[in-house]
């Protein structure tokens, strides 16, 4: 295969509306996890293409991106007339293996308070190797990277410049990063919830487990709830739900702290009103975000009120207060 003569191309198109680096100068990517998905760009060792694709990426010249599951595409417009498709894929991860990730994300209280903030912790990366899943690619064989432009190098300097972006797509809301290895951020905070508070998963659509079974044949009876006083304990199925209902307080819950405690008038209880009745745990650890957390869940403003130029100064002066 011939080497493509680049000179008949010329220059790029200019574009209007099209995706932009907030930086406008030196590194992209402010956070950790954007950094880390850089190394691997630059690792490539890509010379010229990569300042290109820099280059690209903060003139406009990326269109569109769409992070799904398993692939990264994105249209990125070069000197020729037709947009150039660009798609970097990566495997996303099976089900036993998030299972595996989510189980110790919810043991540890920190990672869900930091995860449920919209933020992720330096020790991910630990976790996910921990389920034998690195969370990011450690070279570029783990990545399928196409682009149907006629350079023949792999990357070009139309995906040198999707990194970038992604990279600050990242930025903005690390979920993206989780999103394109198969777990939605609704998703993952969900069962995270569930985890952290001994919750049972959903019913299938469909699906009756005990309890809802035994609900429904006293309704379907014209009963009212199961419970005292109600005649689904001569139902048959009743029973075995009235004892999985009532099988004392959920674990942590108020109930099993105060269950103990004497039932005490008023007046006999004055003094101790305000004292806590079971001795109080010591203080968890502060929790330590960076002060444009909330800039990255909003994303970058409209360029009605300024865009992404205005996130960054936005970004910088939240820095300068966290500093004083």
């Amino acid at each position: 295969m011939s080497r493509p003569d680049f000179r008949e191309f010329g220059r790029p198109r200019r574009v209007e509306g099209g995706l932009r680096a907030a930086t406008a100068r030196g590194a992209i990517g402010t956070s950790w996890w954007s950094r880390r998905f850089l190394d691997v760009l630059e690792s490539f060792a890509l010379g010229t293409r990569l300042t290109r694709g820099r280059s690209y990426a903060r003139s406009g010249q990326v269109l569109d991106l769409d992070v799904a599951p398993g692939a990264v595409t994105a249209s990125v417009q070069g000197s020729r007339s037709r947009p150039y498709a660009v798609r970097i894929g990566l495997a996303v991860f099976a089900e036993p293996v998030w299972a595996r990730i989510e189980e110790s994300l919810a043991g540890q209280a920190l990672f869900s308070a930091r995860l449920l903030a919209g933020d992720l912790p330096p020790e991910l990366e630990e976790v996910f190797a921990a389920a034998g899943a690195p969370l990011f690619p450690a070279s570029v064989g783990e990545l399928d990277l196409s682009c149907d432009c006629p350079d023949f190098a792999v990357p070009c300097k139309h995906l040198a410049a999707t990194f970038y972006l992604l990279a600050e797509a990242f930025d903005a809301d690390p979920f993206q990063l989780l999103h394109w290895r198969g777990r939605d951020r609704a998703v993952l905070l969900s069962r995270l919830r569930r985890l952290r508070t001994g919750a049972s998963e959903p019913a299938p659509d469909g699906a009756v487990g005990p309890v809802a079974a035994g609900a429904g044949a006293a309704l379907a009876a014209g009963d009212g709830p199961v419970g005292a006083g109600s005649t689904a304990d001569t139902a048959g199925a009743a029973p075995a739900a009235a004892e999985v209902e009532c099988d004392g307080p959920p674990a942590g819950s108020a109930g099993q702290v105060l269950a103990d405690l004497p039932d005490l008038p008023l007046a006999d209880a004055v003094d101790r009103y305000w004292l806590p009745p079971v001795p109080v745990p010591p203080r968890p650890p502060v929790l330590a975000t960076e002060p444009d957390l909330v800039l990255r869940q909003l994303g970058a403003p409209g360029a009605a009120v300024g865009g992404p130029g205005l996130a960054e100064r936005l970004r910088r002066a939240y820095q300068r207060f966290a500093a004083d």
